[in-house]
């Protein structure tokens, strides 16, 4: 007795698993190639940019009858959780993929708008009213165009940072603590840059405001100049500054789940409306200045809506005539926290590589 129910029981299990397979043949519509144990019908997610859903769906789940049939398993419940699981996957990579052409449309959107002069100077600049730019200096094809890409030296450093206004702060900044302060938050960034872009970074902690705010700039620049003259691999220079506002102002967004500060770039013009160039102040590289400055707003844009602020301009020099590639940077104000300033640097970093390196 205890033979015939196994018998049966064989029997129904048989059963069972053929109309398992055979629903797997009708899917799929044709002939069941022998598949080893570990084989995937689906090697990457690449190739559902090229196959329809409904396909996809009956291929993985025809790819789970054959593992069962080779692990001997036939539990109904479990197949069809299987199934559940399977379809739930690539429905989310289906979506996804929706997602990603849908940013690419944006992205493509706002590059064609990026010609039209007037938009530039609504979404991208903010033009001090100390100063005046021509239409011709912010020819979106001329800007993106110029090749702001920073070559790797043989281990030389190729970045420096460092700070005009060391002394800027944030709400909890510590007094007498410059890791507090926008100093610290320099390092953070040339850690960054560091560790997850493997860039060699120099970041000169000199203070040159300190009781004397006024002439920073000029107290600062020799030692700048002298800095890039001794490691002549240095082809980008950052000041990293913390703009300030007024008391009610808070410079936040938030970033996935982080809440971090705004960053402003700003650039220097050498020209105020009231005395036109300033000859004193020259800077051959203005125009590299704006392409820098807008390319990393162009890709900070695209990958971290609402990041920046618009691209600063104003009459002055600022010391950004050191080399092609200078960057003045706002992280914040004096009302954000610490955390929030170095919250940025996650994402500038980011840009500032996916910039520099062509990527």
């Amino acid at each position: 007795m205890h033979s015939r129910r196994n018998e049966h029981f064989i029997a129904r299990k048989f059963l069972l698993l053929t109309m398992l397979i055979v629903f797997g043949y009708v899917v799929m519509g044709h002939t069941l190639d022998i598949v080893s144990e570990n084989e995937e019908i689906i090697e990457d997610e690449s190739t559902m940019e090229e196959i329809e859903y409904e396909t996809l769906v009956a291929m993985e789940n025809e790819n789970q009858i054959v593992n069962w049939a080779n692990e001997d398993k036939c539990d109904i419940d479990s197949y069809q959780d299987v199934i559940n699981e399977n379809n739930m996957y690539l429905q989310e990579k289906q979506n996804e993929i929706e997602q990603v052409g849908q940013g690419m449309a944006q992205a493509e959107l706002e590059l064609a708008r990026l010609s039209d002069v007037d938009y530039l100077r609504q979404n991208y600049f903010q033009c001090d009213s100390t100063t005046s730019v021509d239409s011709s200096e912010l020819n979106a094809d001329n800007l993106l165009g110029m090749d702001m890409s920073v070559a790797q030296s043989g281990g030389e450093p190729t970045i420096l940072i460092y700070h005009t206004h060391s002394q800027e702060g944030y709400v909890d900044s510590v007094a007498g603590d410059s890791a507090t302060t926008v100093v610290g938050v320099g390092e953070y960034l040339a850690t960054l840059l560091r560790d997850n872009y493997g860039y060699n970074v120099i970041h000169h902690e000199g203070e040159y405001d300190k009781g004397d705010r006024d002439h920073a700039y000029s107290n600062s620049l020799p030692y700048i100049e002298q800095i890039v003259k001794d490691n002549p691999s240095i082809q980008l220079v950052i000041d990293l500054h913390r703009d300030g506002v007024n008391s009610n102002t808070r410079l936040v967004t938030k970033i996935g789940d982080t809440q971090m500060a705004k960053i402003m770039f700003f650039c220097g013009l050498s020209r105020t409306t009231a005395l036109g160039n300033i000859d004193r102040l020259p800077n051959p590289y203005i125009q590299n200045n704006l392409a820098l400055a807008f390319q990393m707003q162009v890709q900070a844009n695209q990958k971290y809506p609402g990041l920046t602020r618009r691209i600063y301009l104003k009459g002055y020099r600022y010391n950004m005539h050191i080399c092609p590639k200078c960057m003045l940077v706002e992280v914040g104000a004096q009302t954000n926290t610490l955390q929030e300033a170095k919250n940025a640097m996650v994402p500038l970093a980011d840009v500032i590589n996916q910039v520099i390196s062509k990527k």
